[in-house]
């Protein structure tokens, strides 16, 4: 009975935060428009959101370790494994300005998808080469414009903790554009989000860890799969040392 009331109350944070978040920004919106092309101001809201959503949460703890790697005056094309939707609320925890590659499905969901919408993050219709053809374009101006963007190169999330194979794109792009790629290890979301049931029954361990930046300026077009073997190699790596709360 207790895990139900608590899981109850979550649930109806998790709302109402939402709600919250979506309002705040509707009204910052009003008055950053003329000088926030970036929706900067708006995206840091979520800052405040993902502290609250954890801290909320009776079942999650979380350490984030590596955030002295990250360089907010850098441009990054960050990469992340995928276990879950927890993972969203985990990488806010950064602090850094970027881009989310979100699928497409995630914008028509009230308050979570108006809130990437009113953020300008990018749409990706999957299975659509006009639609990949398009994020790859849109990415490209955010990076020119000095805004990291952020890839799940998996597609889709784990439901095994297994990582699936690495799409290229974000590999390409970072060589393109000489940035340097940020790769970041999510480790336990997986069993944030009990699957098909929404009562939480158990403590879940969570970890985030930054890892150093890679370097792209010396690669060649060519060289995004090797750079794309690397990057998921560091990830593994890391992913199978088990989450370490003290």
């Amino acid at each position: 009975m207790l895990n139900i009331l608590l899981s109850v109350f979550f649930w109806i944070a998790c709302v109402t935060l939402l709600a919250v978040l979506y309002l705040v920004m509707l009204v910052l919106l009003v008055f950053t428009f003329p000088f926030d092309k970036q929706r900067k101001i708006l995206h840091r809201q979520c800052f405040w959101w993902s502290d609250a959503i954890i801290g909320l949460n009776p079942y999650w703890k979380l350490r984030v370790k590596g955030l002295e790697n990250t360089d907010p005056k850098r441009t990054y094309v960050i990469v992340a494994n995928h276990q879950s939707l927890a993972d969203i609320v985990v990488l806010y925890q950064t602090r850094l300005q970027f881009k989310w590659v979100a699928k497409e499905s995630l914008f028509s969901i009230p308050f979570l998808g108006w809130c990437l919408g009113l953020c300008r993050h990018i749409s990706l219709k999957r299975k659509d080469h006009g639609s990949i053809r398009g994020v790859y374009r849109e990415a490209i101006g955010y990076v020119r414009s000095g805004m990291s963007v952020l890839f799940f190169p998996e597609g889709s999330r784990s439901e095994t903790g297994e990582m699936h194979p690495f799409q290229n794109g974000a590999f390409k792009l970072a060589i393109s554009e000489k940035v340097p790629v940020l790769p970041i290890v999510i480790n336990g979301t997986r069993d944030a989000i009990p699957k098909n049931d929404w009562v939480m029954r158990s403590k879940v361990f969570c970890e985030m860890t930054v890892l150093e930046p890679i370097e792209t300026s010396q690669l060649r077009a060519d060289d995004f799969e090797k750079l794309s073997q690397t990057v998921r190699s560091r990830i593994a790596k890391t992913l199978s040392r088990p989450p370490a709360i003290s």
